[in-house]
């Protein structure tokens, strides 16, 4: 299965055209060179900033370079102001210390920066003029929408995560810390403002924010510490923003994969939302502990068939829980063994022991076999990774290394 955000690889003819085209007409604009000395001051001191990190022997780099320098130029006609927008490169050989750093895995990798913050996710669009240059100038929107009337609030849609400031007014250090999350998290909530007289009746104890929680009847949280500080403010907003266990799709199939952590996967019917409700529960309850060691998933049963497939399983058999260790796939034995303490618990650090790779190859470990019976070697050939093919194609990027997985 090859998903449908995997580009095709340019056409030819028209890269060695872009290519002559650049080394005969040099790009108006000059990409900025990041090196040790300067990386930092640049990019603290722009608002959004672009970097493409590459190597000059990567035939994607090359044929990148003149596309992105190109784009250089039609955003900095929309953004003269040299911090509004800056397009910068890093030549990962030269500099490797700052390849490390970002850790740079992959040629050629772009990452985008505000006021010197890596943003999580990479761009990953297609590489063409008019793609970037749409994707900047959707990074230069306004993340907030303006609410004129407390009414609104009302009719928000309550399946996705809101978040909703009340201030006295824009020019303050409050409402710039807000709009500087916003700004970070905006792929991840949707951020709302009312300002002056409108949001008085909310601002009972001063400037506000607070945070809707999807479902219709989920009570609101409040933020409680300063508006002025903007790290504790962004903790708060992204600790609700982004929730323990997330939704893969195959948009963001290769982002996760690229974070290089196993899967603990929920398969379950989009509608079901029950069997939803119990695996976050139960992964918040057991494996708060686990979390960066291992990633906690759901995935739409009906998309994500073909996975199900490689574990012997349809729709029809959801929901299911399975890990993804980018080697193997191993299925949970039985969904309503979630709710036994410590079940799930003990399933991942069996994908860490070691020991669920082991009983796929050579059946039970001798330590679970009841005493006066038989060992049993059962040779099996347990379901290979599926979420691995939705990692970063070697048809698009040069790849660097490849990690070990159980």
């Amino acid at each position: 299965m090859r998903p449908a955000i995997f580009l095709p690889p340019p056409d030819p003819g028209c890269v060695l055209l872009i290519l002559v085209s650049w080394l005969l007409n040099p790009a108006r604009s000059e990409i900025t060179s990041l090196d040790s000395g300067n990386i930092d001051d640049i990019l603290n001191n722009a608002d959004v900033a672009l970097v493409n990190f590459y190597a000059d022997w990567c035939r994607f780099s090359q044929m990148l370079h003149p596309i992105f320098e190109e784009a250089s130029n039609v955003i900095k006609e929309e953004y003269p102001d040299k911090n509004q927008v800056v397009f910068a490169r890093v030549d990962c050989d030269q500099h490797s210390d700052i390849a490390q750093r970002y850790r740079i895995s992959k040629y050629p990798t772009l990452k985008l920066f505000r006021n010197g913050m890596m943003m999580k996710r990479e761009y990953r669009g297609q590489r063409s003029v008019t793609a970037i240059a749409d994707y900047i100038r959707q990074q230069k929107s306004n993340p907030i929408r303006e609410v004129n009337d407390l009414e609104e609030i009302k009719s928000l849609d309550r399946s996705k995560r809101n978040i909703i400031g009340y201030f006295e007014q824009k020019d303050t250090t409050n409402y710039r810390t807000f709009e500087r999350v916003a700004n970070i998290l905006h792929d991840d909530c949707v951020f709302l403002s009312a300002t002056g007289p409108i949001s008085k009746p909310e601002r009972f104890s001063g400037d506000n924010v607070i945070y809707k929680p999807p479902g219709e009847n989920a009570p609101d949280m409040v933020y409680l510490g300063s508006m002025t500080n903007f790290d504790l403010t962004y903790a708060w907003t992204q600790d609700k923003c982004v929730p323990l266990v997330r939704e893969i799709t195959f948009e963001n199939g290769e982002e996760l994969t690229e974070e290089g952590l196993p899967f603990l996967i929920l398969f379950h019917m989009k509608d079901d939302l029950e069997s939803l409700e119990k695996f976050q529960q139960e992964v918040a309850r057991q494996l708060i502990s686990e979390k960066g060691t291992i990633n906690f998933l759901h995935a739409d049963c009906d998309k994500f068939r073909h996975p199900l497939l490689h574990i012997q399983k349809t729709p029809a058999d959801c929901p299911v829980i399975a890990i993804d260790s980018f080697r193997h796939m191993y299925v949970f034995p039985d969904f309503s063994d979630l709710a036994i303490p410590g079940k799930l618990k003990q399933f991942v650090q069996d994908l860490h022991s070691g020991k669920l790779h082991r009983e796929f190859h050579h059946g039970p470990d001798p330590t679970d076999v009841a005493p006066g019976q038989p060992i049993q070697d059962l040779a099996s050939s347990p379901p290979e990774s599926s979420f691995q093919k939705l990692a970063p194609s070697e048809h698009r990027y040069t790849l660097l290394r490849e990690k070990d997985e159980l």
